[in-house]
């Protein structure tokens, strides 16, 4: 028996610019906060950069024939956009446009739909100079850039995601410092937030007024699925507060142009909020057309402390995260479908009528080729069947979930991670650059071909 997809389910894979494309310094393209970040000693294992990745500028034939291959029917990726405007400021630099123009007309000549992603974290060094993603003029200048993607990529690409995982660009980045820009500020993390926020809403309407009528507006979230450890008040409330920073932070603003009370009233002793001005919240609840979720595994927590720095703000003196029982990923993260289920369903009683996109999902283990040249990787066929499996189940129960986009295409530079973790359903020897599918990508390949999952 065959779980089947519904007809139109959109089958893709996922990438990001500094994590695959290489060419760090080439035509016209100057460096980003993860140049700088991966260059700091003790920031990155190893002392990995993305300056090579996985040579995706270069061999980006090659990658569209693999995603063919597949019977991918779209690829998410995301534009770089110190590629394309070098600075942060002024007009567009041609050549770094030529590589986006290419791609997307070699994936439309694949039949596969290009996905784009205005920002996966890399942003210009020269406006983390300026302060970054806590100034409110860094949300303007990403509106100014969307302007110039949309004109020169608009007549190609009809989907269009703002910014891939606001949180970990806020909170990640300004908050703990263990992604770049590296900085450890509570009050920088929060006000961060805010402005990816406006970021997203003024960006949003510069497409809407930029890009044809049918064009597809996204945003994606890295949403957590939150669990209290008891029914104990004092973990109901250790788990209140985590999603107040970990999810309605971005959900409340972008859906129902609000702040969280809550969550105001959590973070009071590190800011008013007076840099939310008149206007800001409007922006932000431009309407989209659907909502892209990351998952990757949930989170439990109880009434304690945590480490500082955190990246919780107001929670770290209240809140304690608790290890998960079963099976985990080389990433250590625990494997839980459960929770992908969970969020689907909360979305869908939360936001009624917005489609659903699941734009990341997949795990890490310790890949290697044998001696044959092949790479058997069963830990995460088993992993994406099982979370294709919740997706299908709570699209049974009424979510209204459009398409599946597995992370990753190809094994790339993994954050402060380097090359140590391996996401990838195609293998690459990064000495070589050679390419080589893994047992999850015949697999996977399969799915899109039956369009669905054998039960």
């Amino acid at each position: 028996m065959n779980a089947l997809f519904p007809d139109g389910f959109r089958w893709g894979a996922a990438t990001a610019a500094y994590q695959i494309e290489g060419a760090a310094a080439e035509d016209g393209r100057t460096p980003s906060i993860w140049d700088t970040f991966s260059r700091t000693p003790g920031k990155v294992r190893n002392g990995d950069t993305g300056d090579i990745a996985a040579d995706h500028y270069h061999r980006m034939r090659e990658d569209v024939a693999l995603m063919r291959g597949l019977g991918l029917t779209d690829y998410r990726f995301s534009l770089s956009w110190s590629r394309i405007q070098p600075t942060g400021r002024g007009p567009a630099v041609q050549k770094g446009l030529d590589f986006y123009r290419a791609l997307a007309d070699e994936l439309l000549e694949s039949g596969i739909r290009p996905v784009a992603t205005l920002y996966h974290w890399d942003l210009p060094q020269e406006l983390e100079d300026a302060g970054g993603w806590p100034e409110r003029a860094t949300a303007e200048r990403f509106a100014e850039y969307a302007g110039l993607a949309a004109e020169a990529l608009g007549d190609r690409i009809t989907t269009w995601t703002t910014l891939n995982e606001p949180w970990c660009a806020a909170f990640l980045g300004y908050g703990s410092g263990v992604h770049a820009p590296g900085r450890t500020d509570d009050g920088a993390a929060l006000r961060a937030a805010h402005h990816l926020n406006l970021a997203h809403g003024l960006a949003a309407g510069v497409l809407r007024e930029s890009l044809p009528s049918t064009a597809e507006l996204s945003l994606t979230l890295n949403l957590h699925a939150i669990r209290a450890h008891s029914d104990a008040p004092e973990d109901v409330d250790a788990a209140r507060r985590i999603d107040a920073v970990g999810n309605r932070i971005f959900l409340d603003p972008v859906f129902h142009g609000r702040l969280p009370a809550d969550l105001v009233e959590d973070t009071r002793r590190i800011t008013d909020w007076s840099f939310v001005l008149d206007g800001d919240l409007e922006a932000i609840s431009t309407p989209i057309d659907s909502l892209g979720i990351n998952y990757y595994s949930p989170s439990v927590v109880a009434a304690g402390t945590s480490e500082s720095p955190s990246p919780w703000p107001g929670a770290p003196d209240r809140v304690r995260f608790l290890p998960a029982h079963g099976p985990r990923t080389a990433m250590d993260w625990p494997v839980d479908p459960d929770g992908l289920y969970e969020l689907l369903v909360r979305l869908r009683d939360e936001l009624p009528g917005v489609p659903l996109l699941i734009t990341e999902n997949g795990a890490a283990y310790d890949d290697y080729a044998d001696p044959e040249g092949d790479v058997h990787d069963p830990e995460r066929v088993a992993y994406v069947d099982a979370h294709l499996a919740a997706v299908h189940r709570a699209i049974a129960d009424g979510a209204d979930v459009r398409g599946y986009f597995l992370w990753s295409l190809l094994d790339n530079f993994e954050w402060a991670y380097g090359y140590g973790k391996r996401f990838g359903i195609v293998h690459v020897d990064f000495a070589s650059q050679r390419r080589t599918p893994k047992d999850s990508a015949r697999w996977y390949a399969e799915v899109i071909r039956r369009g669905g999952l054998s039960r």
